[in-house]
């Protein structure tokens, strides 16, 4: 159902991605890097990425600190170290060979269920179930007639989702759904004059009843995640710092003190003696 003409818009619409052509190594950076980070950010980032480091053996052998500072202001620096981990394992388990087997992949450091079906639907052209929130939005506005979907994918909505993958081009239909719900059909403002299925959107022939689900917002401006993000990038940009350095950062002591204890949990920072701090060396 809409197989043909989601298919057809894709392949004449389709974004000109670096991660579109390449091995599978290439598509794992983007996935881990794709993660709640928008493709305008990911671009520059992903392609000094792969220049530095094109194969996971490549990657084994970076440091924390030249893997932290490579991922730049990309967010949730711990994807790096998953990401890092994640080569040392294919370099060491696997001879640097990427598993094709979802059970597999989802073994490996970092990769839980998405990851793992958008790798056998985008790194290995195989059939598998994708449900990124573009694909789950798309499906809910098209078949249920709601704006937004529940916050995760019931085994319900697995089930019936798993029944519209066409038996040829599995993999076209995983990227071209995603594709079509991430230009077309947005959170905001959807494109629906020029959506190659409006005609059939239960949602548009309900004259687009609002969503009962609160959106939340991401917020930024002085929170815990800024106070880390601060603290790491100034260790960036210097070797080490002493923790009076460190304080000048941030206005308020209780949240910095607690930012620093995060990021030594994390594996983020490392101490250097009893006042100063790194990035990860090992």
């Amino acid at each position: 159902m809409y197989e043909k003409e989601i298919i057809s818009w894709f392949k004449s619409n389709k974004r000109d991605l670096p991660w579109r052509k390449t091995d599978a190594w290439g598509v794992l950076v983007s996935e881990f890097m794709l993660q709640q980070t928008p493709v305008t950010r990911v671009l520059p980032v992903y392609t000094e990425w792969i220049k530095r480091w094109p194969t996971a053996a490549s990657l084994a052998k970076a440091t924390p600190a030249e893997v932290i500072t490579a991922w730049g202001r990309l967010g949730y620096p711990r994807r790096a170290l998953r990401l890092h981990e994640c080569a040392k394992v294919i370099t060491s388990q696997y001879k640097g060979r990427i598993p094709r087997e979802e059970a597999e992949l989802r073994a490996l450091p970092g990769i839980g269920e998405y990851t793992a079906a958008a790798m056998v639907a985008f790194a290995f052209n195989d059939r598998s179930l994708v449900l990124d929130i573009n694909i789950r939005r798309l499906f809910a506005r098209l078949f249920d007639g709601v704006e937004t979907p529940k916050p995760s994918a019931t085994r319900a909505e697995k089930s019936r989702y798993e029944k519209l993958i066409p038996k040829n081009e599995a993999h076209v239909w995983a990227a071209a759904t995603m594709e079509l719900g991430a230009l077309i059909c947005t959170s905001q403002t959807p494109k629906c004059g020029i959506c190659p299925v409006a005609r059939d959107c239960t949602w548009r022939s309900l004259d687009y009843p609002k969503s009962d689900i609160v959106k939340r917002r991401q917020t930024w401006h002085g929170t815990d995640r800024q106070c880390r993000g601060a603290i790491v990038q100034a260790l960036r940009e210097n070797q080490v710092l002493k923790k009076s350095e460190i304080a000048q950062l941030w206005d308020v002591p209780s949240q910095l003190e607690k930012a620093l204890l995060t990021l030594l949990d994390d594996g983020l920072i490392e101490a250097r003696g009893k006042s100063s701090y790194s990035l990860p060396r090992n």
